[in-house]
């Protein structure tokens, strides 16, 4: 009997009554029965110690929330295998797939993840074809043996595949810096420098990871939806709960949406692209300039503007929690519908001089800052140039931004404090007892049989990646002062805490990079951009990196793997992804330079470098002029009043939780609406409209009254579309633009003027 059927028998298996006549005289036993009796008395002993055991394993999963006893199985199998051949082969395909995919899609505007549905569904079939086919034969190659096929393939390989391509198969953090270098300043790394850079990056993360692991991971009530519902996919897959024939239509489904999605994709994407913004307004003003700028989605507020381009939605609608969508949703009709207007219309914080959706720098006249003069050649600020040229100025929509960037951080640490203070400190006492799996739910009970991941394994790769860094800036051109970066450590792992508690809950990752940024502008004012990238990226987007691989983690622990194979897997899905991640850089910078650097316009806007164009302008403002020259302007004065918004904002809602706690105030969430804030949609803004309703009905309308049908469909239909998405941009990518560029002919649904029919009065 496996140990999942010895732990559902002792579940169902209840001792039945014995009947007794009560009127019945009390027996006497000569002695020669007394032996029998001591036997009896010890079998109903047996029987009372089996009663307590089923009462304390009936408590423990009492302990564990009744969302997650839905989703997640409470038996487990250590002998399952976990690390095979099989899972080798596979995790390689699926992180090489990934980190091609994901790369690419860093570079453009719009576009869906790789998706890790879509690993767990091929990944399922393929493990369980090779299992079929494969011959259970050992093979010794001298420093260690295994076998092609030594189990049925089960489900802990399943997870560890999918856990090296959530690692591996993804963009990573050095590709800030590799490409704000080269695209701006035409500077290329070495190589084996990049690489390295991005493990190092990388793997700083993990390291942070272990400083919040036993603040949030063990914790029953920190459910991490994102891993969640991976959990239930798991399953799902394995046909637990279910029967084969609605398992065969999970699969019939499966495909028809990857397939639909993947030719449709062809025509919002390439030939018909129409069909990705829909201006509804435009089409009954299409020469009015004002009509233009409400209702068009690729530059404009993108007013009652709808999209059938699934890159601008994504599987996001069905994997956020619907309170967070609506935060979400709030934020971009207060930041598009009601601000940009009201500064575009009245001219407010010099909304008349510059263009209001655009994230480029600009001079007082109005012309693009020549950036790249500020620069002596040995990277430092040129005082003259910067006299010459005068201060630099944005548009209104990225002050407020910033503004709103400075008070998502402090909110961050206040809503943390207010809302989250208690669990903080019941994990913290658990830990003074030193008993890491002092939670009594039956997850954690179960997961005690493992051995944990030392912690000197996590402090070794720390050490490791912060010497390659100071190695790296001292002999590479990454222009920061070590010192920097040691600071820069130090408040990275001072943040995963606050940050990761809020990823835990709500799903949601907060922004802090304008924050970050403005620390290192009073630090070293005057210092190359690119050295304030790379202290924001140590200081910020490691603790990302932390968030995925504790969620990962999480994922993990849901399932019952070791610790140790969960840590592994990680590490090798690194080891494989980042350098094809170089390989992509390397290729999307030479075949689409003149759309990414801003010297030509991609016609659908997807090409715009919107990423690395944004970060360029804060290392220039912060790290390159300084908050110091930059507040001198007047323009720039009301931002620091973000800072008190940040305070009060939570204590606000706090109080109004603790006076009307029925209103759920504590889900208006102050740090995810700043964080929303700051988001940009100047290049598109078609998306927003067409998610929330999508939302609606995935998770709020099927989640609440439809749930079975949301439990079989909601994340199999997401994982479907992105992966279908997915592989029609990499085609595109592959057969149109990555050799011979071929542009598709112009029609009335490639309108080469403007292919929302958005004319104005000027076409």
């Amino acid at each position: 009997m496996t140990a999942e059927a010895r732990s559902s028998a002792s579940i169902h298996n209840e001792k039945q009554p014995i009947e007794e006549d009560p009127s019945a005289p009390i027996p006497h036993f000569p002695s020669e029965y007394k032996s029998d009796i001591k036997d009896e008395l010890h079998a109903l002993e047996a029987a009372d110690a089996g009663s307590l055991e089923e009462e304390e394993l009936e408590e423990s999963i009492r302990l564990v929330p009744k969302f997650v006893r839905e989703l997640v199985s409470m038996d487990d199998d250590p002998t399952l295998p976990t690390i095979t051949f099989r899972y080798f082969v596979l995790s390689t395909i699926f992180v090489a797939l990934g980190a091609v995919i994901s790369q690419i899609s860093w570079f453009r505007t719009t576009s869906a993840s790789y998706s890790l549905f879509f690993v767990q569904i091929v990944s399922y079939w393929l493990g369980n074809l090779m299992a079929r086919v494969l011959p259970p034969k050992d093979v010794n190659l001298y420093f260690f043996k295994f076998n092609l096929n030594p189990a049925p393939f089960s489900i802990k390989e399943h997870v560890l595949i999918t856990l090296a391509a959530s690692a591996g198969a993804t963009s990573n953090l050095g590709e800030i810096i590799v490409s704000v270098k080269d695209i701006f300043y035409h500077e290329q790394m070495h190589p084996l420098a990049a690489i390295c850079l991005m493990w190092a990056t990388i793997w700083t993360g993990y390291s942070f990871a272990a400083i919040a692991r036993s603040f949030l991971l063990y914790d029953p009530d920190l459910i991490w939806p994102s891993a969640l519902i991976q959990t239930a996919l798991f399953r799902t897959l394995r046909g637990e709960n279910q029967t084969l024939d609605v398992s065969r239509k999970q699969l019939r489904v499966f495909w028809a949406v990857l397939i639909g999605v993947f030719f449709w994709s062809f025509l919002p994407e390439y030939a018909f692209p129409f069909t990705s913004s829909l201006a509804v307004i435009c089409w009954f003003a299409p020469h009015n300039d004002t009509a233009k700028f409400v209702s068009s989605g690729l530059g404009g507020m993108g007013f009652l503007n709808f999209t059938l381009d699934w890159s601008n939605i994504t599987s996001t609608i069905m994997v956020s929690p619907w309170w967070t969508q609506v935060i979400g949703f709030v934020a971009f009709v207060v930041s598009v519908w009601i601000l940009v207007p009201i500064a575009y219309f009245t001219g407010v914080w010099n909304g008349d001089k510059f263009p209001i959706m655009s994230n480029r720098l600009f001079q007082a006249n109005g012309t693009r800052y020549p950036f790249t003069k500020l620069t002596t050649p040995e990277g430092h600020f040129d005082e003259a140039a910067f006299e010459e040229y005068g201060n630099v100025y944005m548009s209104t929509y990225n002050l407020w931004a910033i503004f709103f960037g400075y008070a998502t951080f402090l909110s961050a640490f206040v809503q943390i404090f207010l809302f989250g203070r208690k669990k903080i400190w019941s994990t913290f006492q658990h830990l003074r007892q030193k008993k890491q799996h002092s939670f009594k739910d039956r997850l954690n009970v179960l997961m005690s049989a493992y051995d944990e991941v030392p912690l000197w394994w996590y402090i070794a790769l720390f050490l490791g990646c912060f010497a390659t860094m100071l190695i790296l800036i001292f002999t590479q051109a990454l222009y920061l002062p070590w010192w920097t970066y040691v600071i820069g450590v130090i408040l990275g792992a001072l943040t995963v805490v606050p940050m990761g508690f809020i990823y835990a809950v709500s799903a949601y990752q907060v922004s802090t990079g304008t924050w970050n940024e403005l620390i290192y502008g009073y630090m070293a004012p005057g210092t190359h951009p690119v050295g304030s990238l790379v202290y924001r990226v140590v200081a910020g987007q490691c603790w990302y990196r932390a968030q995925s691989i504790l969620q990962d983690q999480k994922i993990g622990h849901y399932m019952k793997i070791s610790p140790r194979a969960t840590f592994m897997s990680q590490i090798w899905g690194n080891i494989i992804g980042v350098p094809i991640n170089y390989a992509v850089i390397r290729w999307v910078i030479d075949t689409k330079r003149p759309y990414l650097d801003g010297s030509e316009v991609d016609p659908l806007g997807q090409w715009s470098g919107q990423q690395p164009q944004s970060y360029l302008n804060q290392g220039i403002q912060y790290g390159l002029i300084g908050p110091t020259r930059l507040f001198q302007d007047s323009v720039y004065g009301p931002l620091r009043w973000g800072f008190l918004l940040g305070i009060c904002a939570p204590i606000i809602l706090y109080l109004l939780h603790m006076k009307f706690p029925r209103a759920k105030f504590n889900l208006w969430h102050s740090t995810i609406f700043f964080s929303n804030m700051e988001n940009f949609y100047g290049n598109v803004s078609t998306g927003p409209l067409s998610s929330i309703i999508g939302g609606f009905f995935c998770m709020f309308y099927a989640f609440r009254y439809k749930h079975a049908f949301w439990i079989k469909y909601n994340y199999l239909v997401g994982a479907a579309a992105d992966t279908g998405l997915s592989l029609a941009i990499l085609m595109i990518f592959i057969c149109f633009g990555s050799g011979k560029i071929i542009a598709m002919p112009a029609w009335w649904g490639n309108d080469p003027v403007s292919t929302e029919k958005c004319y104005g009065s000027g076409a």
